[in-house]
């Protein structure tokens, strides 16, 4: 039975059964601060075990990507040597939103596995919490599962998806694959061993784990079951590893093709065929290689797979190669994939020739750090400097480090790492994270869609990060309302400012923000004493709110008309949208041509012009996606969004909850003012709407304006008359070169008159009169091959520094080096160089100190004869 039927039987079998298929969510969580990666098929249904979230089904099936790869250094070196490690996973799950529980669970898994999968029952053992007499009851009383494939264990019969959040005691199913496989059954000594293999763990949710650490009980019981795909079908398939099923070994046999390997039991080659696939679906969802967060984990886990397919041969980028592969694999369950395979050949391809730039390098630092080192540990400074200076993953590292017997002192790399932190942080500023210290019910109410004023009642205040009871005049602070007509920062879009005010008090409201569900007013007190249970009457700043409107709505036209221009590998990577500009930063690998722009720019105006009426629907978040409706960057989504959609015939639609225009029209004008590069396959765009439009294009026709004045031409002529005077100068440029050239020639000659003898050596220590760095070098040559075998030195001063050029004859530089000679007199002169063995180049600082430094020279070189005679 093949991986992709498995994961169909296991859907259809969920939804004869009256469970929901629900998609798989994206691997990047979406808003969730406790998660750095989707890692488990609950994580998308938090919210609603939580009863935050409530879906319109109460049971769902899916089979949801996963990525477990954002931990320490040790987290990736069991990936490729063991039968079941893995960066990426796919899992299998069966959810129970307060409908069925733990007897229903255990009735489906059963089911499923005996009669579905047709697996024997004697082969499965069963594990339950040691507290848990009503599981065990249903399994040993109701399902006949045998007390000898029966095991009560603790710790590992209690999940958590990490700290905080849902949890409960479980009931896991293992396969035994056989006595010929050492290991003892769960529970025992050996249980850690192979031949037991958990495949399935059934959670039955009962808790929420909050910051404390104390267990409140959900709403309603719930149940979240998870089967790793990959296991499964290891299972099915009759292997022992989940490297040898069926979807592994097309992607090994295909990156063995590629690297010439005929062993394809390398370890090397699994960790390729690992790494492909967190690292295509990271893409796929919208993560790029980087330095920190998210892009810094694809970074290090592409990286690693280079890394492999070196020892493997490599010389050349292979890894984007085998996104086809995969596409093949699993694209019809994950047809994304399919549709963005190039953005991702791109990517991958983008960050191998970045790789290979800094690889020999990093390596070679490497092994001048293994030879020198004492007994069997690299130095933490080492490990820091590979990856602060060549972008060497720690992991990456530590698995060259394995290979020859070593270990990481991570001890002292991360105590590099915490230094750096305290330096890059020390002129930062610092804000408090309300998320962690705000603990109130309920949530704001939103009344500014169709107002800019409106009563609230005061439900919390807060000073310096804690709670109080009052504000008073002259001080800043947090208020919280329960309802209100400021929009909290979000998608980009600013929060609002203005004031809050009632008789005898007035604050002003210098941002809004959003912690949880509350709108978050950052305010300084101008008069009066302001207490909880107060009512206020808010007025948000209206020509700011309007200014940012017009940039937001011209955002979203904006999004569209690149995705129609570039592609629709087009997906936002951030956002920021005020009253002067919008910024918007999008996937992109090359820069955006000026005709381009000028084809963004033609195409949103002329949806302003169109003036069509901006509409906004409250939808389910699956009738949206159906519709067409895009996801923005940055934004959590509930079952219920708004669908904003604007222009002709819907040029966009995209779900966003900001502020935006009544017509197109009421943007007035989309300026680009600049187009940018700001990591690598991301691009950045700031533009301007309205009265700033005006603004920047009365800006650049000044500028014009200004030129024609100075090249004396009119605006018609502009262009003409700048590239003459380009040709002018540029032939200018090539006669002031000759000049120089001839003016070298003649120095030369004058120069080598000067030249003194040192044992048998013509040495010459001279400067040359307006000379540039160029000219400098080719007077060198001229002396040089006029006076044989020599040692020479020339200066050339341009103000307060000193220009210098050290050369020495072939025939003397095992004796004497010119980068020595230039190391030497620039440090003299309070600079530094150095070079080749036959020419160096270098500079100072001190002029007045040049001629003695000169008349040294021959001194210096037959000492350097003397003492290497």
């Amino acid at each position: 039975m093949k991986t992709g039927d498995i994961r169909e039987a296991f859907l259809a079998y969920f939804e004869s059964q009256g469970h929901t298929r629900v998609p798989s969510s994206s691997l990047v969580p979406g808003n969730d601060p406790t998660l750095l990666f989707t890692n488990a098929g609950m994580n998308q249904f938090k919210d609603t075990f939580l009863g935050t979230d409530p879906r319109p089904y109460v049971r769902a099936a899916s089979s949801q990507r996963c990525v477990r790869a954002g931990g320490k250094h040790n987290d990736l070196e069991n990936v490729g040597y063991t039968a079941r490690h893995h960066t990426f996973f796919e899992m299998l799950g069966n959810f129970s939103f307060g409908d069925y529980f733990k007897r229903q669970a255990i009735q489906f898994a059963w089911s499923f596995l005996t009669e579905t999968l047709g697996l024997p029952a004697e082969r499965l053992w069963v594990t339950v919490h040691v507290s848990d007499d009503e599981a065990a009851d249903i399994w040993l009383k109701e399902m006949g599962v045998s007390a000898e494939r029966f095991s009560r264990l603790d710790e590992d019969n209690f999940w958590q998806m990490g700290d905080t959040g849902p949890c409960g005691p479980c009931s896991e199913i293992f396969y035994d694959h056989g006595p010929h496989v050492p290991g003892g059954p769960p529970g025992s000594e050996g249980d850690d061993l192979d031949r037991y293999i958990e495949i399935w763990n059934l959670v039955f949710m009962q808790f929420n784990r909050d910051a404390s650490g104390e267990l409140n009980p959900l709403p309603k019981p719930s149940v979240d079951t998870g089967m790793g795909l990959e296991r499964i079908a290891a299972v099915m398939q009759g292997v022992h590893s989940n490297y040898e099923i069926d979807l592994f070994q097309a992607l090994i046999r295909d990156a063995a093709k590629l690297l010439k390997v005929e062993d394809l039991q390398h370890n090397s080659l699994r960790v390729i065929a690992d790494h492909i696939r967190s690292c295509a679906f990271l893409i796929v969802d919208g993560v790029l290689p980087g330095n920190e967060g998210r892009g810094y984990v694809l970074r290090r886990i592409i990286r690693r797979a280079i890394r492999h397919g070196n020892k493997l041969g490599a010389t050349a980028p292979f890894f984007h190669q085998l996104v086809a592969t995969l596409a093949a694999q699993m694209g019809d369950a994950y047809p994304e994939l399919l549709k963005l395979q190039p953005q991702v050949e791109k990517a991958l391809l983008a960050e191998e020739e970045q790789f290979a730039k800094t690889l020999d390098n990093g390596l070679q630092i490497l092994q001048d750090a293994l030879a020198n080192i004492d007994g069997n540990e690299i130095p933490g400074e080492v490990v820091f400097k590979l990856y602060d200076t060549y972008g060497f993953p720690v992991d990456l590292t530590n698995d060259i480090a394995r290979e020859r017997g070593l270990n990481l002192d991570v001890a002292g790399y991360e105590a590099a790492m915490a230094a750096q932190r305290s330096r890059s942080q020390e002129s930062g500023s610092f804000r408090v994270d309300y998320n962690a210290v705000l603990t109130l019910d309920g949530s704001t109410e939103f009344t500014g869609y169709d107002s800019l004023e409106g009563e609230g009642t005061v439900t919390a205040l807060l000073c310096d990060g804690a709670e109080v009871e009052t504000l008073s005049a002259e001080q800043q602070g947090v208020v919280v309302l329960d309802r209100t007509p400021f929009y909290a920062e979000s998608g980009g879009q600013v929060g609002d400012s203005g004031y809050l005010q009632a008789p005898g008090l007035r604050l002003e409201v210098a941002d809004t923000s959003k912690a949880q569900s509350q709108h978050l007013h950052h305010v300084k007190v101008l008069e009066g004493t302001l207490s909880v249970g107060d009512k206020v009457q808010g007025l948000v700043d209206g020509s700011v709110r309007q200014r940012t409107r017009l940039n937001h709505s011209a955002t979203h036209l904006m999004h569209a008309a690149l995705r129609r221009i570039l592609g629709e590998h087009v997906t936002q990577k951030g956002s920021l949208v005020d009253s002067a500009r919008l910024r918007f930063d999008f996937s992109h690998f090359e820069a955006v041509t000026a005709a381009e722009l000028a084809e963004i720019e033609r195409q949103v105006n002329a949806q302003i012009r169109a003036n069509t009426p901006v509409t906004t629907r409250l939808m389910g978040m699956d009738d949206a996606i159906a519709a067409g409706a895009m996801a923005l960057f940055g934004e959590k989504y509930g079952e219920e969004v708004r669908v904003l959609s604007m222009g002709e015939s819907d040029y966009s639609v995209e779900l966003c909850g900001g502020t935006h225009v009544d017509r197109t029209g009421d943007i007035g004008l989309f300026r680009i003012v600049s187009e940018s590069g700001v990591a690598s396959g991301v691009r950045r765009i700031e533009a301007v709407t309205g009265a700033g439009a005006l603004d920047a294009i009365a800006r650049t026709e000044a500028q014009l304006d200004a030129v024609c004045e100075v090249v004396k031409a009119s605006r018609d002529t502009a262009v003409a008359r700048v590239s003459a005077l380009r040709a002018e100068s540029r032939e200018l440029e090539k006669e002031v070169s000759r000049l120089k050239q001839k003016l070298a020639t003649a120095a030369g000659g004058d120069l080598t008159a000067s030249a003194v003898a040192v044992a048998g050596v013509k040495v010459l220590a001279a400067t040359v009169d307006g000379a540039d760095a160029k000219s400098l070098r080719d007077t060198l040559d001229q002396c040089r091959n006029k006076l044989g075998s020599s040692a020479i030195l020339l200066a050339a001063v341009d103000g307060d520094k000193v220009a210098l050029v050290a050369g020495v004859s072939k025939d003397l530089t095992d004796r004497v080096k010119a980068g020595d000679l230039m190391r030497e007199f620039a440090g003299r002169l309070g600079g530094k160089g150095g070079g080749r063995p036959d020419m160096a180049q270098g500079g100072g600082s001190d002029v007045a100190g040049l001629a003695a430094a000169l008349q040294a020279v021959p001194d210096w070189v037959a000492n350097a004869l003397g003492q290497n005679a």
